[in-house]
């Protein structure tokens, strides 16, 4: 989960600052305007950054995500009721990607949700959506016995990733790794700091997420930038991370997600937990949704030329509109123009079959040229087991 990289209409002094914004300025990074926030979106090369994650490891300020608490005696089945998925399944120290709904099953946003401990859940939203996040949830938590506090102020998050950063973060903290599961987040200390430590991300690789307070931050991004020097570790902006979770197959909010598209639409349906008790906001609208017809697939294409795909362009079928594009870019691993798309049912299926696989039939628009591709399966890279 992430935010789009659509860069805002406000300048730099609009924008606010992360804990991390004057060592972001230090490195010369260059800083956009994303989602109200200045943000690093590349320090140098952004095709250097994403290979450092692929092959060694990068380093992510993540402050502008919203952070929420929710706690009390009925946080559980409040969560229950607010979000598509299970929270009160979780044990401490697991997490889970979730999401949360209109009433009509339209995607209000894709989430995070930590269980801390038996009554305390902290849930982690994108930047643009926490306005909207934390609106719908303290409505939906009115009659349980919970608490909704926003406390997004209260962290600054940093991430690790790449198939190092497990290597490099064992040398600031004396918890065992090993121990911490993927999708877990326990309470620890990192380079001295008191932290909740995660091992999550967006980029396709292994990794972590340090949340700390926001006085700590340069600290641990020194620490951190300090021990990982050997092992090829480089700080990463955003274009790295949307090209990452791109080859990864990661739904980005605002393309493959939105207020117009239900879970089930992206190939998400595992995170809709019809069975809990109680129901659920949107629920009936889900139900009916998953009885239907799939009026749209989202698939993963391949150009055969060097042209690039982007969010809007359309899918043609035999010459004709038959999808558009959600996200695309050039792929630094794989050396090819990828893209993730929705198009019709019919023709995911027809473009899929071996006898047409390499035909002409399957194109994208770039700028009025039809520009041959593939469908493939998704996601286009996974890393080595």
């Amino acid at each position: 989960m992430t935010d789009s990289l659509a860069v805002g209409s406000g300048g730099k002094s609009a924008a606010r600052r992360t804990p991390l914004t004057s060592m972001h300025e230090q490195l010369g990074a260059s800083l956009t305007d994303f989602a109200g926030w200045l943000m690093p979106l590349r320090y140098g090369s952004e095709t250097a950054e994403h290979n450092a994650v692929r092959t060694a490891a990068g380093l992510f300020d993540l402050s502008h995500m919203g952070e929420f608490a929710v706690t009390g005696k009925e946080a559980a089945s409040a969560l229950d009721y607010a979000l598509t998925g299970e929270p009160s399944a979780l044990k401490p120290g697991r997490a889970r990607y979730t999401m949360i709904v209109a009433e009509d099953g339209g995607v209000i946003d894709d989430l995070i949700v930590y269980r801390l401990a038996d009554t305390e859940f902290l849930i982690v939203a994108n930047a643009a959506n926490t306005a909207v996040v934390g609106a719908a949830l303290k409505e939906r938590v009115v009659d349980f016995d919970a608490t909704v506090t926003d406390r997004t102020e209260d962290y600054a998050l940093i991430a690790i990733q790449g198939p190092r950063a497990a290597a490099i973060l064992a040398q600031l903290t004396s918890a065992n790794l090993t121990e911490v599961k993927y999708y877990a987040g326990y309470p620890a200390q990192v380079a001295g700091r008191d932290v909740l430590l995660a091992r999550t991300g967006y980029t396709g690789e292994d990794g972590f997420e340090i949340f700390a307070a926001p006085q700590d931050a340069e600290r641990l991004w020194a620490e951190l930038s300090e021990a990982g020097a050997s092992d090829g570790l480089i700080p990463a902006g955003l274009a790295a991370r949307d090209t990452l979770r791109l080859e990864a197959g990661m739904p980005l909010y605002g393309n493959e997600l939105g207020a117009d598209l239900t879970p089930f639409d992206a190939g998400l349906g595992r995170v809709v937990k019809f069975e809990k008790p109680g129901g659920f906001v949107g629920r009936d609208a889900l139900a009916r949704r998953a009885q239907e017809p799939p009026a749209r697939r989202l698939v993963g294409l391949k150009l055969q030329s060097r042209r690039i795909g982007r969010h809007g362009y359309a899918v043609l079928w035999a010459g004709q509109p038959a999808g558009v594009v959600t996200s695309g870019t050039r792929s630094p691993t794989l050396g090819v123009p990828i893209a993730m798309a929705y198009v019709r049912p019919d023709v995911a299926e027809a473009a899929s079959a071996p006898s047409r696989a390499g035909t002409a039939e399957l194109a994208v628009d770039v700028r009025g040229s039809a520009e041959p591709a593939t469908l493939v399966e998704l996601p286009f890279y996974r890393r080595p087991a």
